[in-house]
C-alpha cells in the first residue's frame, strides 16, 4: 500500500475510523475513499455491492460499527448485534467479490471471556464465557474475525484482524447514555467543576481494572500492520498497562481541575473485573505505543472543550453510537 493506492475507510466520521483518515492523510495518502451514512447505509447489502462495483477500492479499513458503554449495550442488544453483523458481512463479502488487495478488521477487547487470565493473548479466544454486558457486540466481534479466516482460508485473502483495548481521544464520544467510561467522566467532571458541584457519582466500585490506548497510537498500529502483517491470527493492540477505575476518575479529575468528592454508586455494574491486553505479538513486530494515559487525556480533554462542550446540553437521545 503506497501513497497512490485506493483505500476505502469504513467508518470515517466515527472515533477509531476518522483517527486512521488523519494517519493517512499526514502519511501522504492521496486517494482516500469515504461515505457518510447517509450516502450509503453499510447494512444494505445492494447498496454496498453497488459501491464497491463501482468504487473497486485496493485497500479497506473496516472502522464501521455501532459502538457504546455498558448502558447503551444492555439496552439495545438487537442493535448491536444487527447492525455489526451486517456492516461486515456486507464489506467483508464484497471485498472479496472485488479483489480487494487486503482489508483490516478493527475487532474489540470485549471478545475474549470474562474471566480470561490476565494479560489476554490472542489464544484465549472462545476459551470462556463472555461478558453478559456486552455479549451481543462481542458475538458480532467474533463473527467479524471468524469471516476474515475463513475467507483467507477458502479464497486465500489477505484479510487481518486486530483487536484494540479500550480507546479514548480526539472525536469520542460524550453523550452520557451511550458513551465507555473515559469520556464519560471526562463531560462528568467538567460539568461538575462549572456547576461548582460537590461531588460527581459514577457507577461501580471504582475496583475494575482497564487499560486504555490514545486512538492516535491505534490509528499508527493499524497503518503498520497493514504494511507488514500479513496472517490469519488475531492481533492485540494496546499499551500492556491497565489502571483500575478508581485511578482513571482521580486522573480525569486532576486533568479537568475538579477537585470535589467522588461517590461510588454500588447498585451499578461494573462489568468485567479486568481487561487487559497481551502486546506481546504487536511489540515484537516493532510496534509500541508512544502518548502517555495523562497526556492522551489532556489532548481529548482540549478537544472536548473546543469541539464538544457546547453541544453536550442534556440530551434525550439514548440510541447506540453510530460509527458508519
Amino acid at each position: 500500500m503506497d501513497a497512490h493506492s485506493k483505500v476505502y475507510i469504513a467508518g470515517h466520521r466515527g472515533l477509531v475510523g476518522s483517527a486512521i483518515y488523519r494517519k493517512l492523510k499526514a502519511e501522504g495518502y492521496q486517494n482516500i475513499i469515504t461515505r457518510t451514512s447517509r450516502e450509503l447505509d453499510l447494512r444494505n447489502q445492494e447498496a454496498v455491492a453497488s459501491f464497491f462495483t463501482q468504487e473497486k477500492p485496493e485497500y479497506v479499513f473496516l472502522a464501521a460499527a455501532k459502538v457504546g458503554g455498558i448502558l447503551a449495550n444492555n439496552t439495545y442488544p438487537a442493535d448491536f448485534i444487527y447492525d455489526n453483523l451486517m456492516i461486515q458481512c456486507n464489506i467483508i463479502n464484497q471485498s472479496y467479490l472485488n479483489g480487494v488487495k487486503k482489508l483490516l478488521f478493527l475487532g474489540s477487547s470485549c471478545i475474549y471471556p470474562k474471566f480470561a487470565p490476565q494479560p489476554m493473548r490472542e489464544e484465549y479466544l472462545l476459551t470462556g464465557e463472555l461478558a453478559p454486558t456486552n455479549e451481543p457486540y462481542a458475538i458480532a466481534k467474533i463473527a467479524g474475525i471468524k469471516m476474515c479466516q475463513s475467507y483467507n482460508r477458502q479464497y486465500n485473502t489477505n484479510f487481518i484482524a486486530v483487536m484494540p483495548t479500550n480507546l479514548y481521544g480526539p472525536g469520542d464520544n460524550f453523550d452520557l447514555e451511550t458513551s465507555h467510561v473515559l469520556p464519560a467522566l471526562i463531560r462528568k467532571f467538567h460539568e461538575a467543576k462549572v456547576n461548582k458541584r460537590s461531588y460527581v457519582e459514577l457507577w461501580g466500585t471504582g475496583t475494575p481494572r482497564r487499560e486504555f490506548l490514545f486512538v492516535d497510537d491505534l490509528a499508527d498500529a493499524c497503518l503498520f500492520l497493514m504494511k507488514t502483517y500479513n496472517n490469519s491470527d488475531i492481533i492485540n493492540i494496546g499499551t500492556g498497562e491497565d489502571l483500575t477505575i478508581a485511578e482513571l476518575a482521580a486522573l480525569v479529575g486532576k486533568v479537568t481541575g475538579y477537585e470535589g468528592e467522588i461517590r461510588w454508586d454500588h447498585t451499578k455494574p461494573d462489568g468485567t473485573p479486568q481487561k487487559l491486553l497481551d502486546v506481546t505479538k504487536l511489540n515484537a513486530l516493532g510496534w509500541k505505543a508512544r502518548t502517555g494515559l495523562e497526556d492522551g487525556i489532556r489532548r481529548t480533554y482540549g478537544w472536548y472543550i473546543t469541539n464538544t462542550f457546547e453541544k453536550t446540553s442534556d440530551s434525550p437521545n439514548s440510541s447506540p453510537r453510530k460509527e458508519f
